[in-house]
């Protein structure tokens, strides 16, 4: 008689296939990896904008905290005009703006604003007006003024 044969003896063993490597990576990952380097370069660029706008915030707030406190024109005036100045000079750089005085002050201030309000309007005062004892003007207007020149000179 013939011995039983074993049906499993012929078949051969499983080979595996080779270990999945590391690189290249999934499209998935690649995918995740350019989301991140965007999210990252976007934080990034507002984190600077923000800190570079970070001073018309400020002076804005300055403006609104002497305003109130200031009622009287021959006050308010000179603190709005160093406000200014301070203003300018943090956006312009020290060079191009502390040697104005007078009607160069208002040319600039007109030029950089895009308006004719300092030379022509309200914002005249912040020029000689400014020493003169009896100032006669409405310091809403001049705050105004210096507002919207404020939030309009330089955009961010």
């Amino acid at each position: 008689m013939n011995a039983p044969v074993d049906p499993l003896a012929g078949l051969r063993d499983l080979h595996l296939p080779a270990p999945i490597s590391w690189w290249p990576p999934a499209p998935g990952w690649w995918g995740l990896a350019i989301l991140g380097l965007a999210l990252g370069f976007g934080a990034c660029w507002w984190w600077r904008s923000a800190r570079r706008c970070r001073y018309k915030k400020i002076a804005l707030q300055a403006l609104a905290r002497l305003t109130a406190s200031q009622d009287e024109a021959r006050l308010l005036v000179p603190e709005i005009a160093s406000l200014l100045r301070r203003v300018a000079i943090e956006s312009y750089g020290r060079p191009a703006v502390a040697r104005l005085t007078g009607a160069a002050w208002l040319e600039f201030l007109d030029r950089t604003g895009k308006t004719s309000q300092f030379s022509q309007g309200p914002g005249q005062v912040l020029g000689t007006a400014l020493y003169q004892p009896d100032l006669a003007v409405d310091p809403a207007q001049v705050c105004e003024v210096v507002k919207t020149w404020i939030k309009g000179h330089r955009p961010c």
